[in-house]
């Protein structure tokens, strides 16, 4: 679409993101996810999530001089006809990334859109992304202006060198550029370091406006940058569909020539991606969510997406001013940064279906570079605040999959929770090879308690009671004294007697009492209520080392974050006394790091989610900010350019492992805390 200034969207005053670790600028899902890993736009590749180029480039010709303000794989300017652009700023907002260029005597703002909106499943779930492109001029004088994007074939590939088929067409006003691979295997891989190999990616400008082409990634952008004579002289398809077979292929559109002046004119590029079939559940190949209407298609969907274009980036607007509002509120400026910089990530981890089994939304979490599990039930439970405060059913959506294995599938026996539903697209069943009894037990009662108390009433908790019965109880006997087993740190090995997994089990039990006493079990609720009460008073005499609570009961001189104690305090439960949070407080304070508090004794190594938790506990915002100001320098100085890693160095910010998880949707658990300390008062 080409937009005259027109002052229609009111873009946010509100400052915002301007360093990252890496920037999100096309995020839907744990396929569909292309970054810049680099500070400037034009300094890096761009690149899938896990780190292979999947690169989009992006050139400006002004005045016939030719500016590169998008990505690095560029072959060789003759003739010296090839400047970069000059980046000047960078500011990333809850579903936006923008870019400010100087292209010599004319501006350029580039901005990437995904319109990721949790609380409109409707929008959240259409997988187009826009690149929205605006010039002026700087100097009140007229420039002849003309921009070029190419992205490469390896956006619809696995290893970047597949066969690929390529088709331009035209709709009723976009052009459109349709990529995928001629084998589409589709959902006949699964695993971790994987990019999709099946489904199409899709181009589309306004077909008034532009043109397209599909060529070998060396020659792509070789007529735009040696045609001097006309601009607008472009191999291109146009009116009629044209197919184009080979491996390495870029598929390029060319705006026409504008002249820049003192208004701003805005050209529109929509990405898409269709997956055909987005996910596998329990034997049955399920279509992404926006294909829940028969009638609904890539073309109409694109012709939507173009339609309503203004619409979208005004609800964004609104929605990215909420999350840094609510955010600015609940912790500061800095901590307000953490979760803008984690939302878009935390999102896309996700993939939006249907069960055709039961109907029920399924909102499907990737374990993004660590095993590649799908609906990992110890990933669920640190994400979870970002969903509890923006949308309960999207929350639900990461629950039920877990209900459905153990009450309909007739695949899993055991008396506690499982871990996953299987290795990411393929959700079939557990593939981690040991369980962790109390870990996802409790994660699922104090999940299923969150959106309970989120929703106001116990509808959730009743469609499960007799699973939820059934884990209580495994956590009545397993929980204030776990044996040796895994919990969600499992990369720091297998512990006995650990003081922070018996807190999970011990508000576990509480959750499932408060869910009785709204379902009007008023035995099971006080009988329950005791049960939690005196585990946590037993708690505190076999966790006590005096000035802090032990990692474990039978070593006092160790410590850890005891970060499953923020529901006690967030549910308002008072199993634990202030003293218990102060104590612990004011010792992690004493063993912090550079870059942010060790998870415990063992190592120097943390998880950034964790530390949000522990610094919840806080009981002023002093301390709070203490807590959270060394994970905003890590975000903001680590060494490891890559999306938000959870799991980092507190020494030199180094990542550790893990990258772009959805596990950072834990940032927002000081706004829930704030939100329902509200709804309690």
């Amino acid at each position: 679409v080409l937009i005259i200034s027109l002052n229609l969207i009111a873009h946010s005053s509100i400052a915002q993101v301007s360093k990252a670790p890496a920037y999100a600028l096309i995020t839907h899902n744990p396929y569909f996810s292309i970054w810049s890993f680099s500070d400037n736009l034009n300094e890096s590749t761009t690149k899938h999530w896990t780190g292979s180029n999947q690169s989009i480039v992006g050139l400006i010709k002004v005045d016939n001089q030719v500016y590169k303000f998008l990505g690095k794989d560029e072959p060789t300017i003759e003739n010296g006809r090839m400047m970069q652009a000059n980046q000047l700023s960078v500011n990333m907002s809850a579903t936006q990334t923008t870019y400010q260029f100087d292209c010599g005597a004319v501006s350029l703002n580039v901005a990437f859109t995904s319109p990721l909106i949790i609380t409109d499943i409707n929008i959240l779930s259409r997988p187009v992304s826009y690149i929205s492109m605006k010039t002026k001029s700087k100097d009140g004088k007229k420039h002849l202006v003309q921009i070029y994007v190419g992205a490469s074939s390896a956006i619809a590939s696995n290893k970047g060198n597949e066969e690929m088929v390529a088709t331009g067409y035209t709709t009723q006003n976009l052009n459109v550029l349709k990529l995928g691979t001629v084998e589409q295997p589709i959902l006949q891989k699964s695993g971790d370091d994987l990019r999709i190999d099946w489904g199409y990616a899709y181009i589309a400008a306004n077909k008034y406006h532009s043109k397209q082409s599909i060529q070998p990634i060396n020659e792509a952008s070789q007529d735009f940058i040696s045609n001097s004579s006309g601009m607008n002289e472009v191999k291109a398809i146009t009116s009629k569909s044209s197919t184009t077979q080979g491996s390495n292929l870029s598929i390029n559109t060319i705006f026409n020539a504008d002249t820049a002046n003192d208004t701003e004119t805005e050209h529109l590029l929509l990405v898409a991606y269709d997956e055909i079939k987005a996910i596998q559940y329990f034997k049955e190949s399920l279509d992404p969510w926006w294909k829940l209407d028969p009638t609904m298609n890539m073309d109409k969907m694109l012709q939507l997406a173009n339609t309503e274009y203004a619409n979208v980036m005004a609800k964004c607007d609104r929605f990215n001013k909420q999350i840094y509002n609510d955010a600015l509120a609940a912790g500061g400026d800095n901590y307000a940064k953490l979760c803008i910089t984690a939302y878009r990530q935390a999102v896309a981890a996700h993939n939006l279906v249907k069960s055709k089994q039961n109907g029920e939304l399924l909102f499907l979490s990737k374990e993004n570079f660590s095993n590649g599990s799908i609906n990992t039930v110890d990933v669920t439970y640190p994400s979870a605040p970002l969903f509890l405060n923006y949308n309960p059913s999207l929350m639900k959506g990461m629950l039920n999959g877990i209900f459905y294995f153990s009450e309909k599938s007739g695949l899993y026996k055991q008396p506690y929770a499982a871990h996953d539903l299987g290795t990411y697209p393929l959700a079939n069943g557990q593939t981690y090879p040991e369980g962790m009894p109390v870990e996802e037990s409790g994660n699922m009662i104090i999940l299923a308690g969150a959106i309970v108390k989120s929703e106001g009433n116990a509808n959730y908790a009743a469609a499960h009671w007799a699973t939820l019965t059934q884990w209580v109880q495994f956590l009545e006997k397993e929980g204030l004294d776990p044996v040796n087993q895994l919990c969600t740190d499992d990369f720091a090995g297998h512990l006995a007697r650990n003081a922070n997994l018996a807190i999970k089990a011990i508000v576990g039990i509480r959750s499932y009492a408060m869910m009785a006493e709204m379902l009007g079990k008023k035995e099971i609720a006080t009988k329950y209520t005791q049960i939690a009460t005196e585990m946590a008073a037993k708690w505190q005499d076999l966790a006590n080392a005096g000035d802090h609570y032990a990692l474990t009961y039978n070593d006092k001189n160790t410590w850890s974050q005891k970060y499953n104690m923020v529901w006690d305090k967030l549910f308002g439960f008072h199993l634990f006394p202030q003293k218990v949070y102060d104590a612990e407080v004011a010792y992690y304070l004493t063993k912090q790091n550079e870059f942010g508090l060790p998870l415990d004794s063992r190592k120097t190594y943390t998880k950034s989610d964790w530390i949000t938790w522990t610094a919840t506990l806080s009981s002023n915002q002093g301390d709070f900010e203490k807590l959270i100001n060394p994970v905003y320098k890590f975000a903001t100085n680590t060494p490891t350019r890559v999306p938000l890693s959870d799991w980092h160095e507190t020494l030199n910010g180094k990542q550790i492992g893990f990258q772009a998880r959805s596990v950072v949707g834990g940032y927002f658990i000081k706004v829930l805390h704030d939100k329902w300390k509200v709804s309690r008062n």
